[in-house]
């Protein structure tokens, strides 16, 4: 198969879809790779490395989607991407339709089959390969929070860790996945004062014993996520339901009874936000201010650092992408968790999540494939 690695074009995205090693695993297996010119830039990997990696480079990204069996990304398409893909045509990255529904028009339109990394499933009900990037956003947004608390950025003025005799930030992540997880492990290890918030029982024990004490845990209801909110200096948004839009937790009226300058930073908001009041913004620009609550939302958080990014991601997608290039929508007919992650084939919604979240059709992606 000749796969396709076109360069990142969304605001500061700086990760690649394939590493040179990557490649080099890809062209061992007998498959044609064709990567954009300095697709690889961000993290340092120039056209040289890859032609040594066995890649043929491409003068321009309309040559790849032009010729490409399968492309391979990281972000989801930009306008001027999905309009060149076409019929039979592969992508494997991330979607996050539930909350694009212009982009899922877009994919609709092409004709293309678009698998989304973040609803791949595995054998024990996860999500190997948004798990990754998951472990990196968790640990920017302590990262984040943190330097928004500083108040020459609107914040509260106040150090995660504090110092002694000096009490800490009190730091909540709603939701105890991946996200929340790795949220708490590094503002703990920061000197933060700690809470998790989740509604799986079994998840907040297994944190009790993962963190033995140095985190709190907290079954969450209405009353919970309102009580640790008005308390926080830093909120973490960290929920997740696979392919749909992400819940609100928590409203705009909340933010009066909020610390002024505490900071909400929405890992949550590729998947529309769980906060009421955010809205994507970019590394650029990331933070604004709504009530006197500063709000963190990058919609790509993981870009800012694309070599811990790009190894990582490369490292969960590789055995996924090459069974599609050895076998194309065979392989989707055949793995069960590979056909978790088909959003859209053939001009039809295949995940039932995404479709429900845009108010559309869904057609069970068996019996989209065997049509």
């Amino acid at each position: 198969m000749r796969v396709g690695v076109p360069k990142e074009i969304k605001v500061h995205e700086y990760r690649v879809g394939l590493t040179p090693g990557a490649v080099r695993e890809y062209v061992h297996a007998g498959h044609e790779v064709v990567v954009e010119t300095e697709a690889g830039a961000g993290i340092g990997a120039t056209d040289e490395v890859y032609r040594a990696a066995g890649a043929r480079i491409a003068a321009s990204a309309a040559e790849i989607f032009a010729t490409a069996d399968m492309i391979v990304k990281v972000k989801e398409p930009q306008p001027g991407e999905w309009a060149q893909l076409r019929p039979g045509q592969i992508l494997f990255t991330y979607l996050h339709l539930a909350a694009d529904p212009e982009q899922a028009r877009g994919l609709i339109a092409s004709g293309c089959t678009a698998i989304a990394y973040e609803t791949v499933t595995d054998a024990r009900g996860g999500l190997p390969l948004l798990a990754p990037m998951s472990e990196v956003a968790g640990r920017l947004s302590i990262e984040a929070a943190g330097g928004a608390l500083q108040r020459h950025r609107g914040g509260r003025g106040l150090l995660l860790g504090g110092v002694p005799g000096v009490q800490p930030a009190h730091v909540v992540a709603l939701g105890g996945g991946v996200v929340g997880t790795h949220a708490a492990r590094m503002a703990a290890g920061l000197g933060a004062s700690v809470t998790v918030l989740d509604r799986s029982l079994p998840r907040l024990r297994e944190l009790d014993e993962l963190f033995e004490g140095r985190v709190r845990t907290r079954y969450s209801t209405l009353a919970a996520v309102e009580q640790e909110v008005f308390s926080a200096d830093a909120v973490i948004g960290a929920v997740l339901v696979p392919g749909a839009s992400a819940p609100r937790l928590v409203t705009r009226a909340m933010l009066k009874s909020m610390k002024p300058g505490s900071v909400i930073v929405d890992v949550a908001i590729d998947q529309g936000g769980c906060f009421e009041t955010s809205h994507a913004t970019t590394h650029a620009e990331p933070t604004y201010e709504v009530d006197g609550i500063i709000h963190y939302c990058v919609a790509n958080m993981p870009g800012a650092v694309p070599l811990t990014s790009s190894e990582a991601l490369n490292n969960a997608t590789l055995p996924f992408g090459l069974a599609l290039a050895a076998k194309g929508l065979a392989a989707v007919a055949e793995n069960p968790h590979l056909r978790a992650g088909l959003n859209v084939h053939r001009g039809r919604f295949t995940h039932k999540a995404v479709a429900e979240s845009l108010g559309l059709p869904y057609a069970p992606a068996e019996q989209a494939i065997a049509a």
